[in-house]
């Protein structure tokens, strides 16, 4: 099954400040038969915040999508914490947590068989930028590398 094709595009002269654009394909939309498209939007869209959870704010607001709501699979999520690091300060506690989250929301992969193994590797690239390297083994061995840059808009101001 093929998703529509999700192209990650880092801004120019802004390190860490990205955006991302459906793909074309002339006048139709590309599609992806990898998994950058589903990497892509495990990362960078917002998961439900856990009950336990310190909000980067002080609200309430858990964000989240509101289809998680009625998953077949119990506990079964789209996205990524790593929004709840927006006002963290660039530490190695802090650089681990963002790993973690980003293992968590690529976990499904493996879960759901489309690949063997994900590996995360987060680090800060520069002031008020993470980087994390993911590496991906599909069932048939072969392998799969992403890099991206995830900006914390505070933390430029905050170290």
């Amino acid at each position: 099954m093929s998703d529509i094709r999700l192209a990650y595009k880092e801004i120019s002269g802004a390190i860490g400040v990205h955006r991302f654009d459906v793909g074309l394909a002339g006048p139709d939309l590309a599609t992806d038969e990898g998994l950058e498209t589903a990497v892509l939007v495990s990362l960078f869209t917002d998961r439900r915040a856990e009950p336990d959870d310190q909000l980067p704010d002080g609200s309430d607001d858990l964000r989240g999508w509101w289809g998680d709501t009625f998953a077949t699979q119990p506990n079964d999520q789209i996205g990524s914490r790593l929004w709840m690091l927006c006002r963290e300060k660039q530490t190695a506690a802090v650089v681990e947590r963002a790993r973690g989250y980003a293992q968590e929301a690529l976990a499904w992969l493996v879960a759901d068989g489309a690949a063997k193994s994900v590996t995360v590797e987060a680090e800060i690239a520069t002031t008020g930028v993470l980087a994390l390297a993911i590496e991906i083994e599909r069932p048939d061995t072969t392998r799969i590398s992403y890099r991206y840059s995830y900006a914390w808009e505070a933390l430029a101001n905050a170290v």
